[in-house]
């Protein structure tokens, strides 16, 4: 089975957030324009201090405003079978591995895109 998820590592090396634009749009369209693809998991980090970084805040600033193009937005940190989006989303796309799932990554983000 192909897994239904896509993933981008936009943190390692650190990118220029118009570069991390950029990559997430693309990132955005591939899996769009794929039979298979459903689920965008970006890897931004969560910044040197913990508290977020400046790749977390492009890409969920990214994702608020071009949400018309996502189903939902689900930060790393809300990531596990509780939250309502995840739920839906597994149920809707199938179980599919995924490590982080359960985690409370604040690192990723996942874009489920339309």
């Amino acid at each position: 089975m192909n897994s239904p998820l896509l993933t981008v590592d936009i943190a390692h090396p650190p990118r220029h957030p118009d570069l991390v634009e950029e990559e997430v749009l693309s990132a955005c369209s591939r899996v769009r324009n794929s039979p298979t693809l459903r689920v965008l998991k970006v890897i931004h980090g969560h910044g040197s201090t913990g508290r977020g970084g400046s790749s977390r805040e492009v890409v969920r600033n990214w994702a608020f405003r071009n949400r018309h193009r996502l189903r939902a937005v689900i930060p790393g940190e809300s990531y596990e079978v509780s939250d309502a989006d995840t739920h839906e989303l597994r149920i809707e796309i199938g179980q599919y591995p995924d490590s982080d799932l359960g985690k409370g990554n604040p690192g990723i983000t996942l874009l489920w895109i339309k």
